[in-house]
């Protein structure tokens, strides 16, 4: 039997996000109908949010120290944190027997869900097994996880072999950087996955420049973070029509500067957002807007799209992102009369600039 749903209050409308006042009827998880009234209710109705670059395999380590601690500071050290193959959360990830790192893994996807998070993207070492272990991770998770695998060897031709295995299981490759391994090899891999037509996504200027000229080099699909790229880089991008994932919070705490959003956006480079390494940051979308908004002073529906339809077009995940008729869309309902929220005049500034987790009545997938 079909099922029927109708929801009603302030809905955030479209590609180019408006809203309106008035209810949603869904048949069977599809939008059949969408219309204009008075409405007492409070609720926001909006599309559910994305986190186009994570990292949750790091959620066996959610409290590391960031560096060295030198009487009452910490210096800062992304290398001996996240550098492969010998930083921290390497040596503890191979240390984490897989049982362990999958239900971990698990509980990270729930978080996400929990706080209004329909899709993301995830760099996700281990070569094979480690995709494995987020494939088990994902079973039975109403959400869409793009896998971005990365090889375990790089000796001899062990890369290529080991790539197309990758490639069998993943949605794509995610590379650490264009400067952690030889060059022939980077170049190895991004053959590979062109020959499976499979997106390459690559680290690039997080803590300096001197890796973005060899990434853009290699022609990715998508390069994250670009945190000290320079105009000629961003013209670069926006001429090659390549997409960019910034994640704010964790180049905050990182210490590695913030990166060029306002360049990126007036060259009209789609630009998406993540939360980066869960052992740094907690999955919660609602932040990252916050900081952009705030701290970067990026215009507010601008910052609504990135973290939902742009994510969505850089996962190829083109069913999301947006509420519109004919649609399967994953929506969240917010309490516009929660303590937090009430007295808000616009929805979208209002879930930019405040909304918690805590706001959402429900999520329907």
């Amino acid at each position: 039997m079909s099922s029927e749903q109708i929801i009603s209050g302030k809905i955030i409308l479209g590609p180019e996000p408006e809203v309106i006042e008035g209810y949603i009827c869904l048949r069977d998880g599809v939008i059949i109908d969408i219309g204009e009234e008075n409405t007492s209710s409070e609720n926001i109705i909006s599309p559910c949010l994305v986190n186009a670059h994570t990292h949750i395999g790091d959620s066996v380590l959610k409290d590391p120290i960031l560096g060295k601690i030198v009487g009452n500071r910490v210096e800062r050290d992304l290398d001996s944190l996240v550098k492969p193959p010998d930083g921290l959360k390497h040596r503890i990830l191979q240390a984490t027997p897989q049982s362990r790192l999958i239900e971990l893994m698990k509980r990270t996807i729930s978080d996400m869900l929990g706080t209004g998070t329909s899709a993301f993207a995830d760099f996700r070492e281990g070569g094979v097994p480690g995709t494995l272990a987020l494939k088990n991770a994902l079973e039975g998770k109403n959400i869409i996880g793009r896998i971005l695998g990365r090889i375990s060897r790089t000796e001899g031709n062990y890369v290529e072999y080991e790539a197309e295995r990758l490639l069998k299981e993943s949605d794509g490759l995610g590379i650490s950087g264009a400067l952690d391994m030889d060059k022939n090899v980077l170049e190895t891999l991004r053959q590979v996955a062109a020959a499976y037509k499979k997106p390459f996504f690559i680290h690039a200027g997080e803590k300096n420049r001197t890796d973005i000229d060899s990434a853009l080099s290699l022609d990715p699909h998508v390069l994250v973070h670009m945190t000290h790229a320079e105009s000629h880089d961003l013209k670069q991008v926006a001429d090659e029509q390549k997409s960019v994932v910034i994640c704010p919070r964790s180049n905050f705490i990182t210490g590695v500067g913030m990166s060029p959003v306002k360049n990126m956006l007036d060259l009209g480079i789609t630009v998406a957002v993540g939360t980066d390494n869960v052992m740094l940051n907690s999955p919660n979308m609602f932040a990252e807007m916050e900081a952009l908004v705030k701290i970067f002073g990026i215009e507010d529906r601008q910052v609504f799209m990135m973290c939902t339809l742009n994510g969505a077009s850089i996962l190829n995940a083109n069913e999301i992102g947006y509420i519109a008729k004919g649609l399967s869309p994953k929506i969240m309902v917010l309490n516009g009369s929660s303590d937090n929220l009430t007295g808000i005049t616009d929805p979208i500034r209002g879930i930019v600039r405040r909304a918690r987790p805590d706001d959402i009545l429900t999520v329907i997938n």
